[in-house]
């Protein structure tokens, strides 16, 4: 078992997605959104069986960045009640995983310690 995780949510246009999509990888919260459009949902809402074209987004992340997750799509959301999924990722391509896992990383400041080249003489 890992400690990745892939969140789902649904939103109801391209520009939402994106935003929700570049914010989480802007912020390190996610390593990789997937974009799914054409989801057709059938739910119960406020009473009565509703219908609408979505779109899907697969959040790749890690357990320990679930509530950075929940807090941004509570955020930038328009829905009164976005759908927040959380599936573990019980095993995958160690390189994938590894990927995962720098992707998830804070990016390092400047001026931290990093090797930097020798002043040519």
């Amino acid at each position: 078992m890992t400690d990745k995780v892939v969140v789902y949510t649904t939103c109801g246009n391209i520009t939402e997605a994106e935003l929700i999509a570049r914010n989480l990888i802007d912020n390190r919260v996610a390593a990789c959104v997937n974009v799914i459009p054409g989801l057709l949902s059938y739910y119960r809402w406020q009473g009565k069986v509703e219908n609408d074209t979505e779109l899907l987004l697969m959040i790749k992340t890690s357990r320990e960045l679930v509530d950075h997750v929940r807090s941004a799509l509570e955020t930038l959301h328009s829905y009164d009640l976005p759908e927040m999924i959380v599936i573990p990722i019980i095993d995958g391509s160690p390189n994938y995983l590894e990927w995962l896992d720098q992707e998830l990383q804070p990016e390092a400041p400047e001026g931290d310690g990093a090797e930097t080249p020798p002043e040519a003489t």
